[in-house]
């Protein structure tokens, strides 16, 4: 039976410093896109609100790509443990997000 690292989660195996990451970025599109939400009800330039809804894109996709990239880092380091994501399907959701 493998030991986790002090660095994972019991239960996932995730690495609780990409997990804190992921985290605050979600976070920080959750603020940003309520700050799109008070533009749009407040009637602000549509320059304005677009900027801010790109801003929630750029966000979101980052956090994607890091859960993307923590479990191929998972799979890399690792190649013989089975993985809830495999090589074909990481590669599926990296595509969904380029």
């Amino acid at each position: 039976m493998k030991k986790d690292s002090p660095a994972e989660s019991p239960s996932t195996g995730h690495d609780a410093a990409a997990k804190r990451k992921v985290a605050n970025r979600l976070k920080r599109a959750q603020g940003q896109l309520a700050a799109v939400i008070d533009a749009v009800e407040s009637d602000a330039d549509c320059r304005d609100v677009v900027m801010q809804l790109s801003a929630v894109t750029k966000a979101l996709d980052r956090a994607g790509f890091l859960i993307i990239s923590t479990s191929l880092q998972e799979c890399l380091s690792n190649p013989e443990a089975e993985h809830e994501t495999g090589p074909d399907e990481l590669e599926k959701l990296f595509l969904s997000l380029a």
